[in-house]
C-alpha cells in the first residue's frame, strides 16, 4: 500500500486561490495534496467522513477540518482515486488565550431543566446542519460578513459569570444592531432560526461540507433552500441569544468540525 506523507512546512507558500490557508492545529485546516490521474477529481476520507476537494492551479487539495479538541499527532486520511491509498497529517499543538465575560441573564449560564431540553433539542438540528454535505464543489475563498471590529477570535477558552464553558468556536464581529449581515461566499440556505444560545441564525451550505453560520441576527432576510450570492445580505447584527452586546458571531464549519474563519479569508481580513 503506498502511502504520502506530507511536507506540511512547503504547503506555507502556497497562493490560496481555492484553497483556505494550511494550519494544521485544533481548530486548524490542513491543506492535502493529492496525486490523482487528470481528468478525474480523488476522493479523501477522515475515517468515514467525506473531504472537502478542491482543484488549484492544477493540483488536487483536500481539506480537513481539525477538531478543537484533537491531540497533537498524526492523522490519517484516506484516499479514493488518488495514486497514494493514505496521506498523513502532523497536527502541532497551539495554546488558545483565555476570555472572562459577565453575561446578564443567569439562565444563559446555568440553564433550567426546561431550557436543557430545548438546548438538547437544538444540538441536534445543529449537529445535522454542521455534518450537511452536498455533492457540488466548494467554494472557499470567502469576504468578510460584517464591517467591524474583530472583536473575540476563534479558539478563546471562555469563562462565562467565573464559569468555564466550551471555547470560542466562531470569529465575532462587533458591530451596531442592524448593520448588514452578509454571505461570505456564494451558496444555499440550509436553516434559519431561532436558538437559545446562538439566537437568530442562519446557516449557509457552500459545498462538500463547507458550512458558515450567521449567529445572533436582529432579523433573518432569507428563507431556507435560497441560493445566495457573495455579498447578498442575509440579516442584521443584533444580540439574540447569549450575548454580552450586539455582535456578530460568524462560525465556520468543515467536515463537521469548527474551524477558525480567518483560515478562509484574504491576509489582510485574517491574522
Amino acid at each position: 500500500m503506498k502511502r504520502l506523507l506530507l511536507p506540511l512546512l512547503a504547503l506555507a507558500a502556497w497562493p490560496a486561490l481555492a484553497a483556505p490557508r494550511h494550519l494544521p492545529v485544533p481548530g486548524g485546516v490542513a491543506v492535502v495534496p493529492l496525486q490523482a490521474p487528470a481528468g478525474k477529481a480523488p476522493r479523501a476520507f477522515f475515517g468515514d467522513t467525506p473531504l472537502a476537494v478542491v482543484r488549484e492551479e492544477g493540483r488536487w487539495l483536500a481539506l480537513l477540518g481539525i477538531p478543537l479538541e484533537m491531540p497533537p499527532g498524526r492523522l490519517s486520511l484516506r484516499l479514493e482515486g488518488s495514486d497514494a491509498a493514505t496521506a498523513e497529517v502532523e497536527v502541532r499543538a497551539k495554546d488558545y488565550p483565555v476570555q472572562r465575560l459577565t453575561v446578564r441573564n443567569p439562565r444563559h449560564v446555568n440553564p433550567t431543566p426546561e431550557d436543557e431540553l430545548r438546548i438538547a433539542r437544538e444540538q441536534e438540528i445543529q449537529d445535522r446542519l454542521k455534518r450537511h454535505f452536498a455533492a457540488t464543489a466548494p467554494v472557499t475563498a470567502f469576504r468578510l460578513p460584517a464591517d467591524g471590529r474583530l472583536s473575540s477570535r476563534f479558539g478563546l477558552r471562555r469563562f462565562f459569570n467565573g464559569e468555564p464553558r466550551r471555547p470560542h468556536a466562531g470569529l465575532d464581529v462587533a458591530a451596531g444592531s442592524g448593520a448588514p449581515v452578509r454571505a461570505a461566499a456564494p451558496g444555499t440556505v440550509v436553516n434559519t432560526d431561532n436558538f437559545f444560545f446562538n439566537g437568530n441564525t442562519v446557516f449557509v451550505d457552500h459545498g462538500q461540507g463547507l458550512i458558515s453560520a450567521h449567529m445572533h441576527l436582529s432579523r433573518v432576510d432569507v428563507k431556507e433552500g435560497q441560493r445566495v450570492a457573495q455579498g447578498e445580505q442575509l440579516g442584521a447584527v443584533g444580540a439574540t441569544g447569549r450575548v454580552t452586546g450586539p455582535h456578530l458571531h460568524w462560525a465556520v464549519f468543515l467536515n463537521g468540525t469548527a474551524v477558525d474563519p480567518e483560515l478562509f479569508l484574504p491576509p489582510a481580513k485574517g491574522r
